[in-house]
């Protein structure tokens, strides 16, 4: 994978906040750190898109004409079915 080289531009609060995670031993370089930030973005994007889609197809489906304790022992058995709960 090759890399490409950037700059970047942060407070001096940013600065010494990296520093820290730095001298803590959580992260090796500046690079590093910033790389693992976009990591964890990307997972995050990615989760706040499937919640978007899945709140759409809720939205979708219309109203259900079954009960609240209908819809939870129905969402029980399925998560019992599928070895979750």
């Amino acid at each position: 994978m090759s890399t490409i080289a950037k700059t970047i531009t942060v407070t001096q609060k940013n600065d010494a906040w990296i520093a820290c995670r730095i001298q803590s031993g959580d992260y090796g370089t500046v690079s590093e750190y910033i790389r693992d930030l976009i990591r964890k973005d990307e997972r995050e994007q990615s989760q706040q898109t499937q919640l978007a889609t899945l709140l759409q197809e809720g939205l979708d489906s219309g109203i259900s004409e079954r009960s609240v304790l209908k819809i939870l022992e129905d969402a029980k058995a399925r998560l019992k079915a599928d070895g979750k709960l």
